[in-house]
């Protein structure tokens, strides 16, 4: 089969999960998406489990491919202001280019708790972003204890689910109606600056 038609058929698969809904995902929603011959990708995958396991398959391929131009790109963020900086970036990633990305991929982790196969494959997605907030917090110089990683970490997925449902007054109830200070919060709260 061919590579390039297959990884097309993957990208409007996650289209159309970030716009319909795990719901909206079907193959001939995918060859609309897609632009390609009612059919095209129900042959590339027959079953809709087989669909599910290639856009997640896919966006595990999208994790690592970022996860290693952000390693090329040298290292991680460097002072309390770097991470503030790293943090506030992919706060706003979600706002912006990132959102359909990540409305998949939560419409994927939803279908994964009713699938444990699904689960397995984005598993490692999730798994990295814990070493990789902990890497990028112990790079920016404050006392990085790995319990305090994980809840920066915890943090920032709850606050993409939010970003993601935009809803204001939830925005306002969280503090994430302004990025900056948000951020500046919870790294206050967990690296007071003269603190331990």
């Amino acid at each position: 089969m061919n590579a390039d038609r297959r990884d097309r058929l993957r990208d409007a698969a996650i289209e159309v999960l970030a716009e319909a809904g795990g719901r909206g995902l079907t193959h001939r929603a995918v060859d609309a998406a897609a632009e390609v011959p009612y059919g095209t990708t129900k042959n590339y995958f027959p079953t809709r489990d087989a669909l599910l396991r290639a856009v997640a398959e896919r966006c595990l391929e999208q994790y690592r491919s970022t996860a290693a131009r952000a390693a090329a790109a040298g290292p991680g963020p460097t002072g309390r202001e770097g991470l503030a900086a790293l943090l506030r970036a992919l706060l706003r990633d979600v706002r912006g280019p990132g959102r359909p990305r990540l409305l998949a991929y939560l419409e994927l982790q939803a279908e994964a708790a009713r699938k444990p196969w699904l689960s397995a494959v984005l598993d490692p997605i999730a798994a990295a972003d814990f070493a990789a907030f902990e890497r990028a917090q112990q790079g920016a110089g404050p006392a990085a204890a790995r319990q305090r990683a994980t809840v920066v970490t915890l943090a920032m997925h709850a606050a993409v689910l939010h970003l993601l449902a935009d809803g204001p007054d939830t925005l306002a109830a969280a503090g994430l109606d302004d990025l900056d200070r948000f951020v500046d919060d919870l790294l206050q709260t967990l690296y007071p600056e003269g603190g331990r």
